[in-house]
């Protein structure tokens, strides 16, 4: 089942890039950036810190495919 994510625009509001982002959780931009594309499923760790950084819910950033309808 596909997860879907809006941390690039999270991360676009913040006007922080990939790299800035990354150093905040711990991770490389290239996890980030794998994560944004949804190549990369992160942990729940991860997913949380990036919900705390957005100050955003963890569903606002991320959901499940649900009857074949992306939310947008």
């Amino acid at each position: 089942m596909p997860l879907y994510n809006h941390v690039k625009q999270a991360r676009e509001e913040l006007a922080i890039s990939q790299t800035e982002l990354g150093k905040r959780c711990g991770v490389s931009r290239q996890t980030i950036s794998s994560i944004e594309r949804g190549d990369y499923h992160p942990s729940i760790v991860l997913v949380i810190k990036l919900a705390q950084i957005f100050n955003k819910s963890i569903e606002e950033l991320f959901w499940l495919e649900e009857d074949g309808n992306e939310k947008l």
